[in-house]
Formats: structure tokens, sequence, C-alpha cells
């Protein structure tokens, strides 16, 4: 295991976040860089325990005991070869996953749980500090191919791993860059897009093809996609938003997060002065007080003149008679 009394002689602490006044005038990420020996002694707070239940509260079943000692230990080349046995981006879920291995930690029983998301994330900043995380191409090539619809998450991690496998990838996108939620769901805040890249860049020398601006299903049939490769993997639907039927939801006005989020990411990386749904000098009411609530809320404070959030049940009816613009209140 890792210190054996690490978890009574050290407290759990976390980064530090960037100054309020500083952070709500860029895009950049909320929290600061770990040093790597306090990272170290975070990690020493891990029982190893008999049972880790960890691993069960993981969706992913990382070796979370397995990293922390290697880790505490200062053995990052070990650490990183841990943790990419079970997640092909670590760094994505080190910043984003809510984290219920932490939940399931044996040491939050009495205490506070170790700090396993961020020890995940900086093992993999260290890794790619140190140059340890290369392309991984496959041996030989199998002659088969394979369309991936879809470049969130779920469909780069099945990319990658037919890639490796040596499967010819085409990873296909309506959008006009590659990354799905990860790029136009996920607030620059939250993650940077060269977080992003830098993984695209690792799959394009593996030889994976990305195809963005593609519509499948509208300019590319199934049929043809049938024809063209010999399987297809769907991973789609992260705009397929649980809707509300109450009054008032056709007004003008009320957006979904995910029609909102879109906008705020183009505007944050550049690509639009002012988006389609703006809500600069608006009056912003969240409806749901979530991650992606969270997400919404870190969108418009920059922008809007207020901002209302953790209406978590609308059960009743958005109670404006008269249209709205997103952001003026809804009483």
């Amino acid at each position: 295991m890792a210190d054996p009394k690490g978890f009574l002689t050290t407290d759990r602490a976390l980064p530090k976040r960037r100054p309020v006044d500083v952070r709500i005038k860029d895009w950049k990420e909320v929290y600061e860089e770990q040093a790597f020996p306090d990272l170290q002694k975070q990690a020493g707070r891990c029982m190893d325990c008999g049972i880790p239940f960890c691993h069960s509260g993981c969706p992913l079943g990382n070796l979370i005991p397995e990293w922390n000692d290697l880790i505490w230990r200062g053995d990052k080349n070990e650490a990183i070869d841990r943790l990419h046995a079970t997640n092909n981006f670590p760094e994505f879920t080190g910043r984003l996953c809510p984290a219920p291995c932490e939940t399931a930690c044996v040491v939050a029983i009495n205490k506070t749980a170790v700090t396993i998301k961020q020890i995940e994330l900086r093992t993999i900043e260290e890794a790619f500090k140190d140059g340890n995380v290369e392309p991984l191409i496959a041996d030989r090539l199998t002659g088969k191919t394979v369309a991936v619809i879809g470049s969130g998450p779920a469909g780069l991690a099945a990319a990658q791993q037919l890639t490796r496998a040596g499967h010819t990838v085409a990873v296909y996108d309506r959008a006009d860059k590659i990354g799905g939620l990860l790029r136009y769901g996920i607030p620059e805040f939250k993650m940077e897009k060269a977080i992003l890249d830098r993984r695209l860049d690792q799959m394009t020398k593996e030889g994976t093809r990305f195809r963005p601006g593609v519509n499948v299903g509208v300019e590319l049939t199934g049929s043809q996609l049938r024809t063209k490769y010999d399987a297809i993997v769907l991973a789609i639907g992260a705009t397929q938003w649980r809707d509300i039927n109450v009054p008032g939801r056709d007004l003008k006005g009320v957006y979904q997060a995910m029609e909102f989020l879109p906008w705020g990411n183009r505007q944050g990386l550049g690509e639009v002065e002012t988006p389609e749904i703006n809500v600069a000098g608006k009056h912003v009411v969240i409806l749901g007080g979530g991650d992606t609530g969270a997400d919404c809320l870190g969108t418009s404070v920059p922008k809007a003149q207020q901002v209302s959030r953790n209406l978590r049940s609308c059960r009743g009816q958005l109670r404006n008679a008269q249209p709205v613009n997103l952001g003026q209140r809804i009483q």
C-alpha cells in the first residue's frame, strides 16, 4: 500500500482555484496546477483496502489503489501504464468525471475521501509533460474497415481501440470540428480544447482518420456506409435531450442546454464574435442544478446581467405570458 499512516497524518487537499475576479475575464480552466510532491502526499492517503470499493464506484473499473501507490512512490511511468490499462482518456475524466470513486472511497466512511480524481488528472498530465504518451501503432493491419459515427468521448474511445487493433477507422461528425460533446458541450473553463487537440493528434498518428462536417443520414446514407465499411459504430445522442411538457416551453428564449452551450464554446474559442444565442446583458434562469446547469452558469456569468440557478424541478409551468429572450426572468 501507499503510506500506511497517510490517511491519519495527511488531510485532504485540492489544488487552488484561480481568483474569481481573474477567471471570469477569460475562458481558461479554474484550477491551478498542483505540485507533484503535494500530489504524492495525497496519493499516500490511499489505504489499499482489502475490498477497494472505489473499483465498483468507477464506471471504467480503474485500478485506483495501484496507481495511487505508484504515484506515492514516484513511479510515474508505471502509474500511467496502469491508468491507461482501463482508461483511454484520463485527461478527460480527470477533469470532467463527477468522481463516484471518491464517494465509494473507504476513507470517506469517517474522514474525507482520497483525492482520486485529482491524482488521476495529474498522473496523465505528468505523463504528457514527460513525453510518456506516445502513439501506439498496430503491428499489422487486419484489412477491416470501421466507420464510427459521432466524435464524442465514446466515439473517440471506440475509434482508438479499434485502430490499435489494426482496423482502418474513420470517425464521422456533422460538426465542423472533431470532439462532439468535448468540443461543443463541455465549456472551455472545464477543459481547454488544447487538451482535446493533443489527444486527437496522437490518434491521427496512430492511424485514425477523421471526417468532420459530414452529416451522416443526410449527406451520407446508412446503405452507403454499409457498402463502404465492414462495420459501423453508432456513438451519438448527446443532443437528444429530455424535454419537459409544460405551458410556455415553446416560448421564444427558452432553450435546451445543448442548444446554448455550443455557442458559448464557439465564442470562447474565438470562432464567433456574437453567438446566435446571446445572453449579454440579459437575466438568465437555469432550470436544473446539476453538472450541465453548472456549465450553463459558468458560460453565462461573464456576459449576463443576472443569473439564477438550481431550479431543480419544473412541474408547473413557465409562467410568463409574453415571449422572452434567453435570460429574461421567468417569474
